[in-house]
């Protein structure tokens, strides 16, 4: 895999809040890998890491670690430190464990919707149809997510989007990589209103046909992702 230098200036904020050091370096760090501002095969120096988010390099190795458990980081002993590829593999694993949260979610939404997840998925929706018409794509990266988080919540099984998250980190990036493809932005935000739409009618399977498609589609263009950008992946 070649070696790719990371951009002189990475969105990565200073320290200035808690909880604690280590976690606010795995966070940005994180949000820095998922959103491809480090790119697979960007080499990583704790040193200059931690002067760009103002900490001391233990912090920084702290969350290197972190991220070297969710396999979103290599760490070679003697030598350098760089983004991981994006391993298919595991973005499988996710969108199977994904996919079977979220099928029951969806339904058992659909046969009890609360009564204020119509206003919820309305606001939502909109916020999506505002970012897809400015072609914000780290916009809408966070808002697909909300939405999400969104159902879990009314759902009340918030607790397993987070663990979802915990284990999504290579699916993440591959469709973060998908995503300025055309016509993506607006197949998300059709979706969306799909499985919106199901829930709230009281259509279980509809909603569940609308959510199985919505997490496929990914994961479908693969090759094509690939063919891309070959340097970017590992596994199957």
């Amino acid at each position: 895999m070649s070696v790719i230098q990371p951009p002189a200036a990475l969105p990565l904020q200073p320290f200035g809040r808690p909880p604690s050091a280590g976690a606010f370096a795995y966070v940005s760090l994180r949000e820095a890998i998922l959103t491809l501002a480090l790119p697979p095969g960007a080499v990583l120096s704790r040193a200059a890491l931690a002067a760009q988010l103002g900490l001391s390099q233990t912090p920084v190795r702290e969350a290197l670690m972190r991220l070297e458990a969710e396999g979103l980081v290599e760490v070679v002993p003697s030598a350098s430190t760089r983004v991981a590829p994006i391993d298919l593999t595991s973005a499988r694993q996710a969108q199977f464990l994904r996919r079977a949260v979220e099928l029951e979610m969806v339904q058992a939404l659909a046969a009890a919707p609360p009564a204020t997840l119509g206003e919820v998925l309305a606001g939502h929706l909109a916020r999506q149809a505002e970012l897809v018409a400015r072609e914000d794509h780290a916009g809408l990266t966070a808002a697909d997510d909300a939405f999400h988080e969104a159902l879990h919540e009314a759902a009340g099984i918030s607790p397993l989007w987070a663990m979802v998250r915990s284990r999504s980190g290579h699916l993440d990036r591959l469709r973060r990589l998908h995503l300025p493809a055309p016509g993506k932005a607006e197949t998300i935000l059709r979706e969306h209103e799909a499985i919106a739409g199901a829930i709230l009618a009281g259509d279980g399977a509809g909603a569940a046909m609308a959510l199985r498609r919505h997490l496929a589609d990914t994961l479908g263009r693969v090759e094509t992702l690939r063919a891309a950008q070959p340097g970017h992946f590992t596994g199957a």
